[in-house]
């Protein structure tokens, strides 16, 4: 019988490795809608005080993922466990917080009364005005949902999320829709709440998001979980570095240097991403003594992410 397992002795017996214990996992996992199988298989942990970020293109998983630690579905096959426990049950739902990007909240209840209301759900909230102070939601605490902006809308998800001081928070897609001073914001809350020991999945198709944030990227593509390490595991194992010059040669010349994994226009120059850089500039330069404007320097999660996953950079 598939189930939902309680795990709270095998929970307690994984230490701290990556950090502190294991408090949210997949084991084995596998989710099908009919004939299309979303999850295939997965092993997924989730420690204490980490804040993990989930990247997968369309389709990957990473929803039907976030909807097996939340209770909202049940494995076809393999068990979820959250804090030891089923997430169905209600002691342990109280200790999870979600941001989902599929959320629907009345639009006549104003900013504050829709806090006040989901803090009534829950044994031990927030005070309500530090909700509103997290979520830099202050100046618009007497306005109706239905005025605001999409950011603004964003920021009262995040406060609501907020509003059961979980110990543990699913956030998806969190800054979609907000600026970039107001995503800077945000980020700088979502590192305060991981500094007060809170724990933190992240969802995001803002690379660098993740590049910023995680202590520890997973990568799913296609149902199963391609990698995972910490950012800079993520990007020194698959993108090398990048090399920006002015150079005589033509593209197909250069694309045909031994170590070179992708060469693209880039203004008047040429930019290549290579494994290794010293190689490729000694070839440059032996081939074109003219080259110029020459900048080397290591090529980031997005390169990481599409040399893994063989995709466009849509991360979501």
């Amino acid at each position: 019988m598939i189930a939902v397992v309680e795990e709270t002795q095998e929970l307690r017996k994984q230490g701290s490795g990556n950090g502190g214990a294991v408090i949210a996992s997949l084991r084995r996992a596998s989710k099908n809608y009919g004939a299309v199988q979303a999850l295939r298989q997965v092993d997924f942990t989730i420690r204490a005080g980490e804040l993990v970020a989930l990247l997968g293109p369309n389709g990957a998983g990473k929803t039907t993922a976030v909807k097996l630690f939340l209770g909202l579905a049940k494995p076809t096959t393999g068990t979820v466990g959250v804090f030891g426990g089923n997430p169905i049950y209600a002691e342990v739902r109280t200790r999870i917080g979600a941001m989902l990007q599929v959320a629907k909240v009345p639009e006549t209840l104003r900013v504050r009364e829709h806090i006040d209301l989901f803090s009534s759900y829950y044994p031990r909230p927030l005070p309500i005005d530090e909700i509103l102070t997290l979520a830099g939601l202050q100046e618009i605490k007497d306005r109706e949902f239905g005025e605001l902006s999409g950011g603004q809308r964003q920021r009262v998800l995040f406060a609501l999320a907020l509003c059961g001081d979980p110990d543990i928070l699913f956030l998806d897609e969190p800054t979609v829709g907000l600026d970039v001073e107001s995503r800077r914001v945000l980020w700088e809350e979502i590192r305060r709440l991981v500094a007060r020991g809170k724990t933190v999945l992240l969802t995001t198709h803002y690379l660098e998001e993740a590049d910023a944030l995680a202590d520890r990227v997973v990568v799913i593509n296609r149902g199963e979980i391609i990698a995972e390490g910490t950012p800079a595991e993520i990007k020194a194992s698959t993108a090398g570095r990048r090399i920006r010059c002015v150079t005589s040669l033509d593209i197909e010349t250069v694309r045909g240097l031994p170590g070179v994994i992708e060469v693209r226009r880039d203004r008047a120059g040429l930019e290549i991403r290579a494994g290794s850089a010293e190689p490729i500039l000694r070839e440059l330069l032996i081939r074109d003594a003219g080259i110029s404007n020459i900048e080397v320097t290591s090529a980031g999660l997005e390169e990481a992410f599409l040399a893994l996953t063989g995709t466009n950079n849509d991360a979501t």
